[in-house]
C-alpha cells in the first residue's frame, strides 16, 4: 500500500477551462481496463515538454520532440498504458505516426498537433488498431472534469491514482492548477516522470514555457528516485489554455510569475511524491537532505548516492541502523577532494555522525527508533560551503522484486 498518501477525491480536482479529457477501454494489453486516454485542448492552448534523457527512448518520445519542433498548435494528447511502444524500431515510429493520423482526422486537424504518449511494457509491438478503434469512445467520453479518470486511465504497477490540484491568484483573478501522473518503479528521472501531465488555465506568455517546464522538473520529478533506472518513456507536459481572464504573465520573476511558479510547483511536488509513496513495495517515505556543499549539483550527486544504494534502502526496510551504509554512499558519490573530517550525520532528530565519526552520545536503538518510522528523513552535511538541496526516495522491499520478476505474467 502506497506510505500515508491519503485516497484521491475526484471532487478536490479543478477542471481546467479549454481542457475535455476522455478515457476509453481500448484492450491494449488486458481487456476491461481503461486503457486509452486522449486530452483535447481549445484553439489557443500552448504546450511544451520534457523528455528522457535514455538514449534508447520510445517512438512516441520521438514523435512527440517531432511535433513540438514543428511548432504546430497542439489539439490533442493521445496516451495508451500496457505496451511503451520504445525498443521496437521503425515499425513503432510508424505505429505512433498512425495513432495520431488516425486522432488528427477525427478531429479534422493535422497529425502534428497530436502528441502521442506510451507507458507499459517494453519491446512488443503496439497493437495500434486496437488503439485507433478504441479512439471515438474516448472523444465520445470527453468531458472538462475527468482528471480522475485519466489518472486511472495511465497507471501501470501504480496502486492507486495520482492527481493534485491548486488555484492562486494572478493579475486579481483566480488562477486552477491541475495535473496527473503515473509511475511507481523503473523510477530515476532524468528530466521529469514516467508519464506527468499538468495544466493551468492561467495566462502566460507562451515563450516562458519551456523554461517554466524545466524549472518545476527539476524542482520535483527530477529529485525522485525509486530504483535508479531512467525509463525510455519518460515525458513531462505543461499546459497553458490561457483561459484565465487576467492580463498575461510576461515574466517569471515578477509577482504574478512567482505567484504562479509556486501553485504550478506545489502540484509538481506533490504528484513527483505520490509517484515515491506508491514506489513498487514502498513501506518507508524518505527525504535526503544534503547541506553544506559547494554547489547545489554536488549535494545533488551526494543525495543520489544514499537514495540509489540498494543497501541504504534495505536497510531502512529492515529498520536495521546499519548506517555505515550512508556514510560509504556519500564517499562514493564522487566528490574527490571530500573531506571526511567534516561529515555530519543526522536521522531526524538523531544526530549519528559528528566529523566524520560515530558521536559518542549516540545509541543504535535511537537510530532504529527513527528508522521504524514510515516518514524518514536523513541529513548530511558536507562542511563545505552553502549550498543544499533534497531528493525523495523509498525503501526497497522484497515485494519489489516480486512485482518485478511477474512484470509480463
Amino acid at each position: 500500500m502506497p506510505v500515508n498518501l491519503p485516497p484521491l477525491d475526484p471532487a478536490q480536482l479543478k477542471p481546467i477551462a479549454g481542457v475535455r479529457i476522455g478515457i476509453a477501454e481500448a484492450g491494449v494489453r488486458k481487456a476491461s481496463r481503461k486503457d486509452l486516454t486522449v486530452f483535447l485542448l481549445d484553439e489557443g492552448a500552448s504546450v511544451t515538454g520534457v523528455f528522457t534523457s535514455n538514449r534508447f527512448c520510445a517512438a512516441p518520445v520521438q514523435v512527440c520532440r517531432e511535433h513540438l519542433a514543428a511548432g504546430s498548435a497542439v489539439r490533442a494528447l493521445v496516451i495508451n498504458t500496457g505496451n511503451a511502444n520504445a525498443g521496437t524500431g521503425a515499425p513503432g515510429l510508424a505505429h505512433a505516426r498512425q495513432t495520431c493520423d488516425a486522432l488528427a482526422a477525427l478531429l479534422q486537424c493535422t497529425p502534428a498537433q497530436v502528441l502521442p504518449f506510451s507507458t507499459g511494457v517494453i519491446m512488443e509491438p503496439l497493437p495500434v488498431d486496437r488503439i485507433v478503434a478504441g479512439l471515438p469512445a474516448a472523444l465520445a467520453d470527453a468531458q472538462a472534469a475527468h482528471w480522475a479518470k485519466a489518472a486511472v486511465g495511465i497507471m501501470t504497477t501504480d496502486t492507486v491514482p495520482k492527481a493534485a490540484s491548486a488555484q492562486v491568484k494572478v493579475g486579481g483573478q483566480t488562477v486552477s492548477i491541475t495535473g496527473i501522473s503515473k509511475g511507481a518503479g523503473m523510477i530515476r528521472p532524468n528530466m521529469a516522470t514516467m508519464l506527468g501531465f499538468v495544466a493551468t488555465d492561467a495566462c502566460i506568455d507562451p515563450a516562458l514555457l519551456p523554461v517554466l517546464a524545466k524549472q518545476l522538473a527539476d524542482g520535483s520529478f527530477n529529485r525522485i528516485t525509486i530504483d535508479g533506472d531512467t525509463s525510455t518513456n519518460d515525458s513531462f507536459m505543461l499546459i497553458a489554455t490561457h483561459k484565465a481572464g487576467h492580463a498575461p504573465v510576461t515574466s517569471l520573476d515578477s509577482e504574478d510569475g512567482q505567484a504562479l511558479v509556486q501553485g504550478l510547483m506545489q502540484v509538481a511536488r506533490q504528484l513527483a511524491h505520490a509517484i515515491v509513496r506508491d514506489g513498487e513495495g514502498a513501506t518507508k517515505f524518505i527525504t535526503v537532505q544534503v547541506e553544506g556543499g559547494r554547489t547545489g549539483e554536488e549535494c545533488r550527486q551526494v543525495a543520489y548516492a544514499i537514495a540509489h544504494s540498494p543497501l541504504v534502502k534495505t536497510a531502512f526496510f529492515a529498520s536495521d541502523p546499519n548506517l555505515g551504509r550512508i556514510l560509504a554512499a556519500v564517499g562514493y558519490a564522487g566528490i574527490t577532494d571530500l573531506d571526511q573530517g567534516l561529515i555530519e550525520l543526522h536521522l531526524d532528530d538523531v544526530h549519528v555522525v559528528s566529523q566524520g565519526g560515530r558521536r559518542a552520545e549516540y545509541r543504535e536503538e535511537d537510530g532504529q527508533r527513527v528508522m521504524k518510522g514510515s516518514e524518514i528523513t536523513v541529513r548530511v552535511g558536507l562542511g563545505r560551503g552553502t549550498a543544499t538541496d533534497t531528493v525523495w526516495t523509498c525503501d526497497l522491499s522484497h515485494e519489489y522484486v516480486t512485482i518485478n520478476a511477474d512484470y509480463r505474467s
